[in-house]
């Protein structure tokens, strides 16, 4: 502002502030054209004036003024004209400065997308380069990886090199994958629940070559399942009837059998036969173990609605369970309840009229065929993959069922220790799909 005097401001009509100083119209005319390209230089230069105008009002409301006759006709024209004038040069700078923003929007935006076209392709960023790391790993954090001890791969790797599998590229591609990072991958598929998205960036491979590998390699664990998971021969089963004889005092006893919902996402195909009794969607798979929880006979792929019994005269066992059983007898539960299957001993029914030696029976079987019970436990806590299939073929689940059980044996077979989890065994119970 310099040393421009401060003009006088009309308030409601009353004149408040300085006396005007005596000027000549060409004086008048001046300062109303200093005052005009000052206010249409810059929208700043209306703001300023405008907080002095503010600051000169709250001057003039704290003297109590004079009239408005004190004040010249001339001198109230002449700032009613500078306040328009000032008004419209703010307006027009505003609508201005509107237009330059809306402008710089849409350069931003052009730019933006030209940007966008010119990026180079998605590059993805694999973090499993160094795979080969876990094979040197000590046996427990291996273990803790893969849910198998060093041991345990090794024969693995032998049983699977003996059906046939080889470094070659599931996909064609032009590097072969080496036979141990297959399995590798295979027993990490299995031993946790990651997507095939987290398999191929864990193994620096495409989700292509990460699913056909592990289809090859679950194809050939499932050739195993023949010869991992036998029925027991008579010296066996001799074994067995002393253990079982040993812990729930009945005789005649070679293994229990029971029921299991394997978890899964609703089929496409007649997916309402998949929902069980406790509403979610499963496949059955019935077990028959022996004194070890090692499984003798498995049979999956009926629906969860289906009942363990029904389950049971639908499996190829059944048919031939003369032959099998002999003057041997399984332990099951009260869903085997039937004169049909005089091969199982189940306990009666608690309707409030059991007497002693009825509840006695009942807890001898029970004490028996926990083991059942147990090794379902141990299967889902080992292979958490059937804890919740993702899978949506049928099919693919049936094979990830057998190979996780002949895996199962196969680890049993080689003296496998307690579960490092639950050394008291694996808790079944806390299983939503039981």
């Amino acid at each position: 502002m310099g040393d421009r005097p401060m003009a006088n401001v009309d308030c409601h009509g009353v004149d408040i502030g300085f006396a005007p100083s005596p000027t000549s119209p060409a004086q008048e005319e001046s300062s109303i054209d200093d005052e005009d390209s000052g206010a249409e230089a810059s929208p700043e230069g209306c703001l300023e004036e405008e907080n002095e105008t503010a600051t000169t009002t709250e001057q003039e409301n704290e003297t109590p003024g004079t009239s408005d006759q004190d004040m010249p006709t001339m001198t109230r024209t002449t700032k009613k004209r500078s306040r328009q004038q000032s008004s419209s040069a703010y307006a027009k700078a505003m609508r201005s400065w509107s237009t330059e923003q809306q402008d710089f929007m849409q350069k931003m935006q052009k730019s933006q997308l030209a940007l966008h076209l010119k990026l180079p392709a998605q590059v993805i960023v694999k973090s499993g380069t160094e795979w080969a790391l876990i094979i040197e790993m000590d046996d427990n954090t291996f273990q803790r990886h893969l849910r198998v001890t060093k041991a345990q791969f090794v024969f693995f790797t032998q049983k699977i090199q003996e059906k046939g599998m080889n470094d070659m590229h599931p996909c064609g591609g032009p590097d072969n994958i080496p036979m141990q990072k297959k399995k590798v991958m295979f027993l990490w598929y299995l031993a946790n629940q990651n997507s095939f998205r987290e398999l191929s960036d864990k193994f620096d491979v495409s989700q292509g070559a990460a699913h056909n590998v592990i289809v090859e390699v679950l194809d050939l664990t499932c050739l195993l399942a023949s010869s991992s998971i036998t029925w027991p021969t008579d010296c066996e089963k001799r074994t067995n009837t002393a253990v079982f004889s040993r812990v729930c005092g009945i005789d005649g006893i070679v293994g229990a059998i029971d029921g299991c919902h394997i978890k899964i996402q609703r089929p496409p195909i007649r997916g309402g036969d998949y929902l069980n009794r406790k509403s979610f969607y499963s496949i059955l798979l019935q077990g028959i173990v022996d004194d070890q929880g090692k499984f003798i006979d498995i049979f999956t792929g009926p629906p969860g609605r289906v009942h363990d019994s029904r389950m049971l005269r639908a499996s190829p066992f059944f048919e031939n369970w003369r032959q099998s059983m002999g003057p041997y007898k399984l332990l099951g539960d009260t869903a085997y309840i039937s004169h049909t299957y005089l091969f199982i001993i189940t306990p009666k029914r608690d309707n409030g009229a059991l007497t002693v030696q009825d509840q006695q029976l009942n807890a001898w079987i029970s004490r028996g065929r926990v083991v059942v019970e147990q090794a379902f436990g141990r299967l889902k806590c080992k292979w958490r993959r059937l804890r919740d299939l993702q899978n949506s073929h049928v099919n693919i689940m049936v094979k990830i069922i057998v190979a996780s059980c002949a895996l199962h044996n196969m680890c049993i077979g080689l003296a496998e220790g307690a579960c490092n989890e639950h050394p008291h065994g694996c808790p079944r119970q806390e299983d939503d799909n039981n």
